[in-house]
């Protein structure tokens, strides 16, 4: 009597599908790790943060430039056209980049400011 016990035991405990349930949980961990990699590799946590203001430029220079702002709950889209950013025009100064990350404007002579 005992060894047959110990025969349906033995079954018991050797259930082939018992590995494919683990496949599965270790593939869900790696999608997840995946997405959370994806977002911060593309240093996207500004937008999910709620109290944040971001403004991101796609395409830079293209004629398909997008330009989306984010302005603490709001994010808004803008396509650049040429109805929107473009034209004709003449130069009125010069923007600089300082070592503290400030941008401030120049204008030229006898332009800018003064009416």
């Amino acid at each position: 009597m005992r060894t047959s016990r110990r025969r349906i035991i033995l079954d018991d405990e050797e259930d082939p599908l018992s590995g494919v349930a683990n496949l599965f949980d270790a593939a869900m961990v790696f999608a997840v790790a995946l997405l959370v990699a994806l977002v911060v590799s593309y240093n996207v946590p500004e937008l999910l943060d709620a109290d944040a203001s971001v403004t991101i430029v796609k395409n830079p220079g293209d004629p398909n430039m997008q330009v989306i702002i984010k302005d603490k709950e709001t994010i808004k889209v803008m396509n650049m056209t040429d109805r929107i950013a473009g034209g004709q025009g003449s130069k009125i100064g010069t923007a600089y980049r300082l070592e503290t990350g400030e941008v401030i404007y120049m204008p030229e002579n006898g332009t800018g400011g003064q009416s």
